[in-house]
C-alpha cells in the first residue's frame, strides 16, 4: 500500500517570523504571500509558535510583535510522517498549516491543507481496491470476496467473517494507513460459522 510522506508534498520555502518581529509586518507578509498564517522561529530555525490571521485580527494595532500574539507551543510534523497522519492532526487542532520540522526542531518546511488534499484526490474505486488487494488479500491472506467492502466519500465499511479476532484490529489499523480514508466502519464478525462469533 503506497504511502506519500509529508516531505514529498510540504514546501521547502517557508515564509517566517521572528519572536520581535512587529505586528504591521505580520499583516503585511500574511498579504503578500496570500497566506493564513506562518511559524515563528528563534535564531536557531527552531519553531517556537505560530501566528495566524485570526491572531493578528483580535490583537488589532500597536506594538505587539509575533512572540505576544503567536500560540504556543506550535503543532508541528516530521518528513518521514504519514500524509494521513498530518491530515488527522490538521483536523483535531482545526488548523490550515503545519511547520515541518527536523530532528532538533528546526524549521524545514511547511505543509498546508492544500498540500495534503492534493494526495487525497482519490477516487474511492481506487480506495476500495487498494482495500481489497491490500488488506484483504495481503494482510488478512483472504480471497477477496471474503470481505465485502463498501467505500463512500473516503469512508471505508468492511462486512463479513475472517478466521481470528486478531484479524478485525490488522483490518481496521490497516485500512486507517490508506490515504483518502477518512473513517473506518468495521462491521467484521470473526470465527467459525457455526460456532459464531467467539470471544477471547
Amino acid at each position: 500500500m503506497e504511502q506519500h510522506i509529508i516531505g514529498e508534498v510540504m514546501t521547502s520555502e517557508v515564509v517566517l517570523a521572528h519572536r520581535t518581529t512587529p505586528i504591521q509586518e505580520l499583516v503585511g507578509l500574511l498579504d503578500r504571500h496570500r497566506i493564513s498564517g506562518l511559524p515563528v522561529v528563534d535564531h536557531d530555525d527552531k519553531v517556537l509558535g505560530v501566528v495566524s490571521g485570526t491572531d493578528l485580527t483580535r490583537a488589532g494595532t500597536g506594538t505587539l510583535t509575533a512572540g505576544d500574539l503567536m500560540s504556543t507551543p506550535a503543532v508541528t510534523v516530521h518528513p518521514e510522517q504519514a500524509v494521513s497522519d498530518a491530515a488527522r492532526v490538521m483536523e483535531r487542532h482545526g488548523i490550515e498549516r503545519l511547520p515541518v520540522v527536523d530532528e532538533e526542531d528546526r524549521l524545514i518546511g511547511i505543509a498546508t491543507r492544500r498540500d495534503l488534499l492534493r494526495v487525497f484526490a482519490r477516487t474511492d474505486a481506487t480506495i476500495r481496491r487498494e482495500v481489497v488487494e491490500g488488506i484483504v488479500v495481503g494482510v488478512l491472506g483472504l480471497p477477496p470476496e471474503a470481505v465485502d467492502v463498501t467505500v463512500g466519500d473516503g469512508m471505508v465499511t468492511l462486512t463479513g467473517r475472517v478466521p481470528r479476532s486478531s484479524d478485525l484490529a490488522s483490518a481496521v489499523r490497516s485500512a486507517w494507513k490508506i490515504e483518502g480514508v477518512v473513517g473506518v466502519v468495521n462491521g467484521l464478525t470473526y470465527g467459525d460459522e457455526d460456532a459464531g462469533t467467539r470471544a477471547g
